[in-house]
This record gives structure tokens, C-alpha cells and sequence, in this order.
């Protein structure tokens, strides 16, 4: 199955996946070279944005019987992305994890596009007690700043200043 994480633009939904899943696989033994994380968005990968170049290099790169930890931020920018997600179920040693904030996956159809083989996990902003629980402040201040920029995790690490240039 594949596992899409959908969500607004700046849920967590990168973060999510890599850091956090990433050090999980290390830390359970997945060798770095087993695991395989391309975003979409950066220039670098601009020519993986072709469906046909993204399928050979991500292919290319699975050389034994191991398990394979694919990541793919911001899928929806490849074209016929789909073609390429339907393809990778068929290699048996890939797991597959993608992301976007394009509205067609926000939608309830996003699994329709895998012929109901895979599963949507939607990534929401943080609740105020959540954002409380984290943030260096009172909760008057922390109340007002949830009602300012929401619920938004990147938000608690920025300095007041760097807050509305983010937002």
C-alpha cells in the first residue's frame, strides 16, 4: 500500500516522514542506502519531476531483497505520478510514503487514485492544548498567538520577528 500523508502546507507533514520516521528506521536497523527520500520541491531534484527519470532512478537504486523505504515529498508535482506510484506497488521490497498539499489530494478521492491500495493519513495543525503543551509561555500568551497564527508546529521555534515573515 502505498501511504500518503496529506494535510495543509506547513502540518508537518515533511517533518513527519523525515526526521522523525527517518531516524525511526535507522534506529530499528534500515541502512541509510535503504532508505530513498527525494524532495520534489528542490531545485536539485527539478528533473526527477519527469515520471519516466523519477521510475529508473528510484528502480536504479534497489539492488538486493532488502526492504526499501521510499519517500517522495510534494508527489503531486510529478507528472502522471500515479503511473509511477501503481508501478512501485508491484516491486515487492518497497515501502512506499508520499506527501503533498495540492487540494486534488485533499480531497476524499485521493485514494481512488490507487485503485484502493493505499492509505490516506492526514496530518492536522496542532490543537491548542498541543501547542500549549509546547510552547514557553503562559497560556494567555500562548492562547493569543494560537488566535494569531494558528496552530501551524513550526511556529513555537520561530522568534516573534521571523513569526509574520513565516506566516
Amino acid at each position: 500500500m502505498i501511504k500518503v500523508i496529506t494535510g495543509i502546507r506547513r502540518a508537518g507533514k515533511s517533518y513527519l516522514l523525515d526526521p522523525m520516521f527517518k531516524n525511526y528506521l535507522l534506529k530499528s536497523g534500515v541502512k541509510d542506502n535503504h532508505i530513498i527520500k527525494l524532495d520534489l520541491e528542490e531545485r536539485k531534484n527539478k528533473k526527477y519531476l519527469n515520471p519516466d527519470i523519477l521510475d529508473e532512478y528510484i528502480r536504479s537504486l534497489i539492488v538486493d531483497k532488502e526492504m526499501y523505504y521510499i519517500i517522495l515529498d510534494e508527489i503531486q508535482k510529478v507528472e502522471d505520478f500515479e503511473s509511477v506510484l501503481n508501478g512501485f506497488l508491484h516491486i515487492l521490497n518497497l515501502d512506499v510514503y508520499v506527501t503533498s498539499s495540492n487540494s486534488k489530494f485533499l480531497s476524499s478521492d485521493v485514494i481512488t487514485e490507487f485503485r484502493g491500495r493505499g492509505d490516506e493519513v492526514n496530518v492536522y495543525p496542532l490543537s491548542f492544548e498541543e501547542f500549549f503543551g509546547a510552547y514557553n509561555g503562559t497560556k494567555e500568551e500562548a492562547w493569543n498567538e494560537y488566535l494569531t497564527y494558528g496552530g501551524i508546529p513550526y511556529v513555537l521555534t520561530k522568534k516573534q520577528t521571523k513569526k509574520k515573515a513565516y506566516i
